[in-house]
């Protein structure tokens, strides 16, 4: 292993753009048990499962239908 590198000439990575970026995300249990059962019949990790749901939702600009209220305060 050299003590110095030359990095002069160095060229950026033209794939940077596409490389994926660390995020924690909180998801209930029952849907982490959904992907990884899809995942253990398609032999694809289920981290990549929810990332191709994801971006499959992002590219065909899926609207969520949300009918959610919060709930209200309890009583004190």
């Amino acid at each position: 292993m050299k003590t110095e590198y030359d990095f002069s000439k160095a060229k950026k990575n033209p794939y940077a753009k596409r490389l994926k970026r660390r995020v924690t995300i909180r998801l209930d249990s029952p849907t982490v048990a959904y992907f990884k059962g899809l995942a253990e019949e398609t032999g694809i990790p289920y981290q990549t499962l929810i990332n191709l749901y994801l971006r499959d939702c992002a590219e065909s600009k899926r609207e969520l239908n949300l009918d959610w209220r919060p709930e209200k305060a309890a009583a004190r």
